[in-house]
């Protein structure tokens, strides 16, 4: 029996707090929590606490953690585009689990792939969970021999992560972090900003690094584990309409009214034919995380439906019709089996034998590349000024 892999964690806001973490706890079969860091000495000191960390393996940035040694591999979670973080991982020729957004431009990707380690084995694993969900994998067996797939549809229903978060109890610092230890990651936020987008406004921004890159990136994955990318993006749109929800409750705490991020839709065509379409909305006032994907082919459908990513254990469902003689047949799929933890499986498994991820940095950049093609697409056809790449994309 090999060790467990001593791994070191950036970043410790919701998704470590709520799913990570907890699982890697469960899973000392496979890891050791060998070190953290976050910019919040506050959420180090609670964090370190309830998982066990040493206060000498608790540090304020990458570097301190990587400089302080006894790792074999790095979880990147924080904030924004990891491009960074991996490239100052793979200069310490460790292996990388990287959640997403991986980057928010083709040109990180570019210089990542150009840096990555020569380890003889994978680098990296990007963090598309739902490509290790057993429903997910069931699906993609069911298409193996769908040689005509008619429709790819895709919805997220997406409610504040707050609701989604309520039974995590994540903790975040008292107050806000001072300027002085956010203007380095303030600042590359700026400059990314400015390569993807250009002058674009902050509405537009915010809907290509929040909805695009961080969320609808998932559902590109996804069809990639079909055998489905799109092949071309042929309409998109994006659009803001304010709830009136605080009409009817004007008591409730609304401070946030108006500021929510916009509705997107994009439909273009596969290679083989067949169209797709995406829908991503933004819904503060929903009751619950809602993703569902339906794919209908020459013989049937295959549909998923996905719960919030933070209710660890909760089934995907599967639903796969067919015809079965003159009737139709159904046959429904739940298993309990958490997509979360069998990714930290595959990680293991990349790490120690050298199994290929099933998302590396080339799958990183085609879904990225994706996404600006949306924007891009909405913004060629409304006139919308725009820059950096994306802007290329839609002149």
């Amino acid at each position: 029996m090999t060790a467990p892999i001593r791994l070191g964690i950036v970043g410790l806001g919701a998704v470590a707090q709520a799913v990570h973490l907890p699982l890697l706890s469960k899973r000392r079969d496979l890891y050791s929590i060998a070190a953290i860091c976050d910019l919040s000495p506050e959420v180090v000191a609670v964090v370190g606490d309830r998982f066990g960390v040493p206060a000498t393996r608790r540090f304020a940035t990458l570097e301190d953690l990587l400089d302080a040694g006894g790792l074999d591999a790095v979880m990147v979670l924080n904030r924004g585009s990891h491009s960074a973080q991996v490239l100052a991982v793979f200069e310490r020729g460790l292996p990388v689990f990287c959640e997403k957004p991986l980057a928010y431009t083709t040109a990180e990707v570019d210089a990542l792939i150009g840096a990555e380690p020569g380890l003889g084995r994978p680098a990296i694993l990007l963090g598309y969970m739902k490509q290790y969900d057993p429903a997910v994998l069931a699906a993609a067996e069911a298409l193996a021999d769908v040689d005509d797939i008619r429709m790819i549809e895709a919805s997220v229903l997406h409610p504040t992560g707050a609701s989604q978060l309520a039974l995590a109890r994540v903790a975040g610092p008292s107050a806000p972090l001072p300027p002085s230890v956010t203007a380095a990651g303030d600042a590359e936020d700026r400059a990314l900003w400015a390569a993807a987008v250009g002058d674009a406004d902050e509405a537009t921004w915010r809907a290509y690094r929040g909805a695009l890159v961080s969320s609808l990136a998932h559902d590109l994955s996804i069809m990639r584990s079909f055998g489905a990318p799109p092949a071309t993006v042929e309409w998109a749109d994006i659009w803001r309409q304010t709830s009136k929800y605080a009409e009817v409750d004007p008591g409730r705490d609304r401070r946030s009214f108006g500021e929510h991020p916009p509705s997107i839709s994009a439909v273009g065509s596969l290679a083989g034919g067949g169209r797709w379409s995406l829908s991503w909305h933004y819904l503060p006032d929903f009751p619950a995380y809602r993703e569902s994907i339906r794919v209908v082919h020459g013989r049937g459908t295959v549909e998923l439906v996905f719960p919030s990513p933070y209710l660890l254990h909760a089934p995907t469902e599967l639903t796969v019709t067919s015809r079965q003689g003159a009737a139709e047949r159904r046959v429904v799929q739940r298993s309990p089996i958490e997509a979360f933890e069998t990714q930290l499986e595959a990680f293991h498994s990349m790490v120690r034998s050298g199994v290929p991820p099933r998302s590396d940095l080339a799958a990183g950049r085609a879904d990225i590349l994706d996404c600006q093609r949306i924007l891009a697409a909405f913004a060629g056809r409304t006139g919308l000024a725009i820059g950096g790449e994306v802007g290329k994309l839609a002149r």
